[in-house]
């Protein structure tokens, strides 16, 4: 059987050598090669041919991330296994994106961190358990936005009405958007006119009544 090729990729030293020394107990993996940065990684995986590439998120110049699409762009071969002490859904996503093919908090037990090797190098895809059991939450669609208050006004228009339901003066308001008091007496008639009522007061009420101002 093919022994599977392994690059780490972290910038501690002693951490790299508790990896290599974890791995050297499995009969079928090899460490090729150590780098310490992701452009250190990039030179590595092209000179050096890996399966794996076990590579930690912080480093120092480019990041994990960046060195995965690197990576993955330069040797679709190698495939990239992130063991990182961040498990944020930040880092989980932006990883997975740059196409990373695993991913494992670093305290790993050490016969996940072998079955995780040997799972990207087989070319399926795996996670660690705090991280699979969000993944579905971190892959569902984002709802839209709501629309905004009074689609019928200008953002412009919106910001005028904002201040008539602070109760501000035209002149404090032409004041806080930097505008002269004739465009904002413009505003308030075309907001006054779009909105159907006749009084500041009441589109103040509307205003507030939808959220706006205080």
């Amino acid at each position: 059987m093919d022994r599977i090729r392994t690059l780490l990729v972290d910038d501690h030293a002693p951490f790299r050598a508790g990896l290599r020394t974890l791995l050297a107990t499995a009969p079928d993996v090899d460490v090729c090669g150590e780098a310490a940065t992701g452009e250190e990684a990039v030179e590595s995986v092209v000179a050096l041919h890996p399966d794996v590439v076990l590579l930690d998120l912080t480093m120092p110049g480019a990041g994990g991330v960046a060195a995965t699409e690197r990576i993955v762009a330069a040797s679709p071969h190698a495939r990239v296994l992130v063991l990182s002490m961040s498990g944020d859904d930040d880092s989980v996503l932006a990883a997975l994106r740059a196409g990373a093919r695993g991913y494992l908090l670093k305290g790993a037990a050490r016969a996940e961190i072998l079955h995780a090797v040997r799972t990207v190098a087989g070319g399926e895809a795996i996670l660690g358990p705090s991280v699979a059991s969000r993944l579905p939450a971190l892959l569902a669609p984002v709802p839209p936005a709501p629309p905004p208050p009074f689609p019928e006004l200008s953002a412009r228009e919106r910001e005028v009405l904002a201040g008539l339901a602070a109760g501000l003066t035209n002149p404090r308001i032409a004041a806080r958007l930097g505008l002269s008091e004739k465009t904002v007496r413009n505003h308030v008639s075309a907001v006054l006119a779009k909105l159907g009522v006749a009084h500041r007061a009441d589109a103040a009420d509307r205003a507030r009544a939808a959220g706006l101002g205080p």
